[in-house]
């Protein structure tokens, strides 16, 4: 077990303590972000703030330009969000979980072809593809950017997006060295597994939607 930790930790050598601190500082926000959201309790939006917030600097630091835009669009939205969800309709309910309209994934696959677009545009001026976690980068940002729309607007289809973008970031996130969160972005697999499955029930206990 000691070696286990020692390798685990050895992964960190060079780096600042107080980035290190910061990571799981907003790996623990992060969590409890997504786990708020399984559980459609707002509180999804201010511990997801703190979260972003952190790595947007964090992401900055490590030179993962991609991640770093996805976390200061999941700032925005958070707020926007945030404000979303305790709107109240004519009967003072709060907005309820719904599937994407027609509408709604055409755009889904307009924010996903813009954000690919502007990410290139980004890491080609900066000059930052010069290895291939450059180009799962952008893929994951594209994902993530949808995912965090449909979220904001309470989609059931957010969580697919979610778990797609997860699974393809564990390891990416481990082969760069930032080993806590690889661990975060499996965690937030099995949590966005059950996510779908509890906002597709309360999807269908509402029977003027479902």
């Amino acid at each position: 077990m000691n070696h286990i930790f020692d390798w685990f930790f050895a992964q960190y050598e060079g780096v600042d303590t107080h980035l290190v601190v910061l990571e799981l500082i907003g790996v623990v926000f992060g969590f409890l972000s997504v786990w708020y959201s399984k559980k459609e309790n707002i509180l999804v939006y201010p511990t997801g703030i703190i979260s972003t917030a952190l790595f947007v600097y964090i992401l900055w630091v490590f030179g993962l330009l991609g991640d770093m835009l996805i976390n200061a669009y999941y700032f925005s939205m958070s707020i926007y969000g945030w404000y979303y969800w305790t709107r109240k309709d004519g009967n003072n309910q709060e907005v309820p979980v719904t599937k994407a309209t027609k509408k709604e994934q055409l755009w889904s696959i307009i924010i996903f072809i813009l954000t690919i677009i502007f990410i290139i545009v980004v890491y080609a001026v900066n000059d930052k593809f010069n290895h291939w976690t450059a180009y799962v980068d952008t893929l994951t940002t594209a994902i993530f950017f949808v995912g965090m729309w449909l979220m904001a607007k309470k989609k059931l289809e957010n969580w697919t997006y979610w778990i797609i973008g997860d699974v393809i970031s564990v390891p990416l996130y481990f082969y760069k060295g930032l080993i806590f969160t690889s661990f975060q972005y499996l965690l937030f697999t099995i949590i966005a597994i059950y996510g779908y499955k509890a906002w597709k029930k309360s999807l269908n206990s509402n029977p003027e939607i479902s």
